[in-house]
């Protein structure tokens, strides 16, 4: 199949227009490869891992949700020339959708809220709610991963889920408003908790985000390449 026949399928799926101010310029092709694709892989993020395990797989492209350029760049040098020296070699596309894929019907945050079985579902500017029947271990297994709870624990009837980092306060306020009693995201600072009400869960980037980029490639016939980051829990000895 060619290139631009899989670019086009992607942006039907997430269409460039709903991706947010900050990632013009850093979805879409973002590096450009082989005009034939033959096999394709998916990740959250192209580390070094996904990268090769993508070259060893003959990959032609692999589609990520974070771009691996985020900033202008001066200089190539260290593990960042040998990441895109690994994919250039080897003529592999990289293909990013990010914001768009957050903000689109059937993409980052309405897979997260099909996880998690989440019915009566009200769209908000970013993320959604609705009603919710699972226990706080039954989330945390769902995600595949541990959670953090921050307010008295209590059982959640009407669930706000935004993948990522989306501890915003105008993003609780939203779901406050619409009717939630606790808001499941990543990232969540101190003085963010401190200001709501709401029972606030969070999770980790990667467990918010990587299913919808597992579910493209099951619904794609693709390759999923997990990579989580290696967080590791220290306890402390008192």
């Amino acid at each position: 199949m060619d290139r631009d026949s899989i670019i086009e399928i992607l942006e039907k799926i997430a269409p460039a227009s709903g991706a947010e101010e900050f990632d013009t310029g850093k979805i879409g092709l973002i590096i450009e490869g082989s005009p034939e694709v033959q096999k394709v892989c998916t990740a959250l993020d192209l580390t070094p891992r996904v990268a090769d395990l993508a070259v060893k797989m003959g990959a032609d492209m692999i589609v990520v949700h974070h771009t691996p350029i985020w900033y202008p760049l001066t200089a190539i040098t260290g593990e960042r020339a040998n990441l895109f020296r690994m994919v250039l070699q080897a003529s592999v596309n990289i293909y990013v959708m990010h914001t768009n894929y957050d903000n689109a019907e059937g993409g980052v945050n309405d897979i997260l809220a099909d996880l998690l079985s989440l019915s009566d579902i009200t769209r908000m500017s970013t993320g959604l709610v609705g009603e919710c029947s699972l226990p706080l271990n039954e989330i945390a297994d769902r995600l595949k991963g541990d959670i953090r709870v921050f307010g008295r624990e209590r059982p959640v009837r009407r669930l706000a889920v935004a993948g990522g980092s989306c501890f915003d306060p105008a993003c609780i306020s939203e779901a406050i408003s619409l009717g939630a009693d606790a808001f499941l995201s990543a990232e969540l600072r101190h003085s963010v908790a401190l200001d709501f009400p709401i029972l606030l869960i969070e999770s980790t980037h990667y467990l918010t985000e990587a299913p919808a980029m597992r579910h493209l490639a099951e619904k794609m016939g693709w390759t999923f390449l997990d990579d989580p980051l290696p967080w590791h829990t220290i306890t402390g000895t008192r």
